[in-house]
């Protein structure tokens, strides 16, 4: 009898908190009241920023959305994929749980999207570990500092503007200058342990024409690529970012010297410009909001060296100055907070010269700490020779320059040919650390010979 009574109130128990469980799934789920350009509006679905949410629409198809902001009882949700179907009052279930990465070294050689699906039908990723999407702040004093110079296989970027492993630059330029193949270069030539590649709202085409002819099969063995083209929604381009500094991450983690190469910058705040005008942003600089500048300085702050020596993570950001302006918005604000820049320049590309590098615009901020007196002098030596004979480029191209009226101009204009074709570097072509700053040394060398010589 006992029993029976046990086994009755067991399964009222049992009802009872399966009518709770069913009240509390009523009470969380929405439904979609709204789609507005971008952005989907639902009410009753109470879930915090950044996590994720079911949309079960009213022909049983399911999608997934994050939520990007809320304001009172409305919840605003953007998904990464197409919504084309969507109807009113499609119902809102939050799965509980926010965007993670899956890390594991089995990324290495693989092709992802700004979600992690592979793209290069190798099968799935398998991970046992996660890293959240958002990255991981570091104390900056527990940061080590830069040291080391890194190798990028680029004669006037090792000896001219020396990159600290660990640093953080920028790539300035308009478009069709050469940006892409100067990335292409570094990721073939730098001596890194691994590359991560985010390609990030540039042309699809772009993405197949770099993992065959830049990496090439050796180069991908080595590397992730992150692919977030123009055609995906703002969503998975800022995602597409953040997924491959956050790869970038777990293996500086591991200790691993990562090169980490993200075209573009400028795609990433425009992604970020469209989320956050579609949730109703106001805009304050040329039609940024507030949250592009925040967004940016919380990406680039993430790379950098780790902590006690356990690895770094050496950045590279194309930056898309618009109509070559050098004081784009977005421009202005990554120059304020990267380590230093180099700026293409057009009229050296248009007359054939590649890597179109500007020297006397470019500067790398961490050469001091870790170049010789020897080759900071030689560097000096070599840019003031550039500077002094652009600045009467002018007079001595319609001959109204005197030879002799100014020795230290005679010199430069000497010179030039000798420092034209020190900058200039073959896209197939080599050049390591050691025999960058041998062959700036031996530059000024013979030179100095010449003049005594001429003397």
């Amino acid at each position: 009898m006992s029993n029976d009574r046990s086994s009755r109130l067991s399964e009222r128990m049992s009802k009872i908190s399966s009518r709770l469980s069913n009240l509390r799934d009523m009470r969380v789920e929405g439904r979609l009241i709204r789609i507005v350009g971008l952005t989907m509006e639902a009410v009753g679905c109470q879930s915090p920023v950044g996590s994720r949410c079911k949309i079960k629409n009213t022909d049983g198809k399911i999608y997934e959305a994050e939520v990007v902001g809320f304001s009172g009882d409305k919840t605003y949700l953007m998904s990464s994929e197409e919504v084309y179907g969507l109807s009113p009052g499609a119902r809102i279930t939050p799965l509980n749980k926010v965007v993670e990465v899956p890390v594991t070294h089995d990324l290495l050689g693989r092709i992802i999207d700004g979600q992690g699906n592979p793209l290069d039908n190798k099968g799935p990723i398998k991970a046992s570990r996660h890293y959240p999407l958002s990255g991981k702040q570091i104390n900056p004093l527990d940061r080590d500092t830069i040291t080391k110079p890194l190798d990028v296989g680029i004669r006037s970027i090792n000896s001219l503007l020396t990159v600290g492993r660990g640093q953080r630059l920028g790539l300035f330029a308009g478009s069709g200058v050469g940006k892409s193949v100067l990335l292409g270069m570094m990721s073939c030539f730098t001596s890194a342990d691994i590359t991560v590649v985010g390609l990030i709202g540039e042309r699809g085409r772009e993405v197949k024409e770099f993992i065959e002819h830049n990496l090439g099969e050796q180069g991908l063995e080595r590397s992730v690529v992150v692919a977030a083209p123009a055609d995906t929604s703002p969503l998975m381009r800022l995602h597409g970012a953040m997924w491959a500094t956050t790869i970038a991450e777990y293996f500086r983690d591991q200790g691993a010297h990562v090169l980490l190469l993200v075209d573009s910058l400028t795609r990433f705040a425009m992604a970020q410009r469209e989320l956050g005008l579609a949730i109703g942003e106001p805009p304050a600089t040329k039609g940024y909001p507030p949250s592009v500048f925040s967004k940016l300085s919380k990406l680039v702050e993430r790379t950098g060296t780790g902590i006690n020596g356990k690895g770094s993570i050496t950045a590279f950001y194309t930056v898309l100055a618009e109509g070559d302006d050098q004081q784009d918005p977005i421009a202005d604000s990554a120059r304020s907070f990267l380590d230093g820049h180099l700026v293409l320049s057009r009229t050296l590309a248009d007359s054939g010269h590649y890597p179109a590098i500007d020297i006397e615009q470019s500067i790398s901020r961490v050469m001091p700490n870790v170049t010789s007196k020897d080759q900071q002098q030689d560097a000096t030596h070599f840019k003031k020779l550039l500077a002094k004979y652009q600045q009467s480029r002018d007079l001595i191209n319609i001959g109204a320059y005197q030879a002799g009226s100014d020795p230290e101009l005679d010199i430069a204009i000497q010179r030039m040919p000798q420092l034209y074709d020190f900058l200039a570097q073959d896209m197939q072509e080599k050049v390591d650390f050691d025999h960058s700053v041998l062959q700036l040394q031996t530059l000024f060398c013979k030179g100095q010979q010449t003049a005594e010589e001429n003397g």
